[in-house]
Parts: C-alpha cells; sequence; structure tokens
C-alpha cells in the first residue's frame, strides 16, 4: 500500500492541479459514483492481499457499466474544459486514487477488513443498473474532490460595428 501511494503521489505532481476543482451537476453524480467506487476498489485491490482477484472479478462483471462510465466521464471533462479535458480527468481520477490511498493509510491495519467486503456486496448485486445506486451510498468520493467548479471561459463574440446608413 504504501508503494501505491508513493507511485500515486509522484504521479499527481504530474497532473494540472485545476483536476480537484471539477464540480458536477445532478446528471452527472451517478458517473462520478461509479467511478469512485472503481477507485476505491482498485486500491483495495493494490493495497489488500488478496483483493487483486476480486477487482478482476469486478471488471469481467460490470465491463459493460465501466466502459460506458468511461465514456461518460470524457463527456464531461471535454464539456467543462474542452480541449483541456483528458488532462483534467486524468488529474481527477490521480487525485481522487490519492486521495483514498490516503484515507486507507490513516486506517492503518483497519483498511482492509473494514472496505474488503465492499468487493462482495458488488458481486451480489443482480442487475448491474444497480451499481450507480450502491456506489452514491458508500460515499467513495473524498469531499475536497468536490470544489466548485472553474468558471468557464468567456466565449469571444466578434461585433461588427456598423457604419451609420447613408440617406
Amino acid at each position: 500500500m504504501r508503494y501505491l501511494l508513493s507511485g500515486l503521489l509522484a504521479a499527481s505532481v504530474l497532473v494540472a492541479p485545476r483536476a480537484e476543482a471539477a464540480q458536477w451537476g445532478p446528471a452527472d453524480q451517478p458517473v462520478f459514483d461509479v467511478q469512485g467506487l472503481k477507485s476505491q476498489l482498485m486500491v483495495l485491490a493494490s493495497g489488500c492481499p488478496g483483493a487483486e482477484g476480486d477487482y478482476n472479478a469486478f471488471v469481467a462483471k460490470y465491463r459493460s457499466v465501466l466502459t460506458a462510465n468511461d465514456a461518460a466521464m470524457a463527456a464531461y471533462f471535454r464539456r467543462a474544459y474542452g480541449r483541456g479535458g483528458q488532462r483534467e480527468e486524468d488529474g481527477f481520477i490521480t487525485n481522487l486514487a490519492n486521495a483514498q490511498s490516503e484515507a486507507g493509510l490513516q486506517q492503518g491495519s483497519e483498511f482492509c477488513p473494514r472496505n474488503e467486503v465492499m468487493f462482495q456486496e458488488v458481486m451480489s448485486l443482480t442487475d448491474i443498473n444497480e451499481l450507480a445506486e450502491y456506489a452514491a451510498g458508500k460515499d467513495v468520493i473524498p469531499a475536497q474532490m468536490m470544489a466548485p467548479a472553474p468558471a468557464p471561459a468567456p466565449r469571444a463574440t466578434a461585433r461588427r460595428r456598423q457604419a451609420p446608413r447613408a440617406r
């Protein structure tokens, strides 16, 4: 777990700091909830002995949902940040994993026993559409990740100056 955190913290130096400022609306919330769950499960798989197989089973079961969610996430960041959307999305995902890893380190030896049950819970869902609802109930996105959105860049509008009409 310590090596994962070190690697994630080193990678976060390479990303733009604005990525933490992503704010989304109610329609986007399920996309971020599923991303938060996926990230939390990845942190568990990286830090808890034997959990990697559980993560792989999760990805296999929900592959179609996760693929669609990744596309919706990319679309959000393109809308919010334009051409810099991919950089901002990468930064958000890295910062999310860092925050979740830090929370795991703070839990110490209780981290794995306290959280590994999430794999059993997601695998017991009967309908893949329940994944977003489950994720919403787990509060997997740290509060510091939900800062106000940056103000959108003003659009340049060219106004023509009209010459006075000749009479």
